[in-house]
């Protein structure tokens, strides 16, 4: 049978290196070599047989694919590496997982709660994608009293520095707290909008991601997503889920 290839993307993905998406900013960077020679160019295919190094290191397909739920705690980094050495989400996974696993979307430096992990380039990609459909909530806890405008605010739409923030959902459940639901949450979305109101969230988490709530998963703790919660995911996606 003849051999028509794989886009080189779409062969980093199913490597587990990274999404798509991710997998065609390592090319751009020129990280990728295929048979020894840097590759730069999109929709470069690479056939049975071929040798590609990432950072100088082999890419080999994946045996098995992973994706679990983590509940990561504050003072973790989601990135593969850190310069300044601060703790990583992704050594509070399984030891005896051996494939290469990366988060699916961020949470920050400070912020807890539910993020996924996978080697799975096609589901990093679903997940990922702003226009996946996918609800995220919160739950913040605010150093001082929140005002009813915030929620106001947030549900309909504002504007911070040039860019546009707007919530699902937005509703106090204390003086002191909201919950929150976001579909395309921007970089640091929640810290920006309650510094404009000058307030401080103490805690930040991150209790569901679609269908799949945190529960009781202890902090620093992931498990695997059960084939269920994988099929209600790709409902989301789809449309069929709500």
């Amino acid at each position: 049978m003849e051999d028509k290839g794989q886009r080189l993307q779409v062969y980093l993905a199913h490597a587990g290196m990274a999404s798509r998406r991710a997998a065609e900013t390592l090319i751009t960077e020129g990280r990728v070599a295929v048979n020894g020679s840097v590759i730069t160019t999109q929709g470069t295919k690479v056939f049975a047989g071929d040798t590609v190094l990432l950072d100088g290191k082999p890419v080999q397909a994946e045996n098995r694919l992973h994706h679990l739920v983590l509940n990561k705690p504050p003072g973790y980094l989601c990135s593969s590496a850190d310069p300044q050495g601060r703790p990583l989400a992704l050594n509070l996974l399984p030891a005896e997982i051996s494939e290469r696993l990366y988060n699916v979307g961020r949470l920050d430096f400070l912020s807890s709660g539910m993020i996924f992990f996978t080697n799975d380039g096609d589901f990093a990609a679903q997940m990922g994608h702003p226009g996946s459909g996918l609800e995220k909530e919160y739950q913040v806890e605010a150093s001082g009293l929140i005002p009813d405008t915030v929620c106001e605010a947030f549900l309909q739409g504002i504007t911070i520095e040039g860019v546009y923030y707007r919530a699902q959902a937005a509703e106090k459940t204390g003086k002191r707290s909201l919950r929150i639901v976001l579909i395309e949450g921007k970089n640091r979305e929640i810290r920006r909008v309650f510094s404009h109101f000058h307030l401080h969230p103490v805690r930040l988490c991150r209790i569901r991601i679609g269908p799949i709530l945190l529960g009781d998963l202890a902090e620093g703790k992931s498990r695997p997503l059960t084939k269920q919660e994988l099929k209600e995911l790709q409902g989301v996606k789809s449309g069929n889920c709500h």
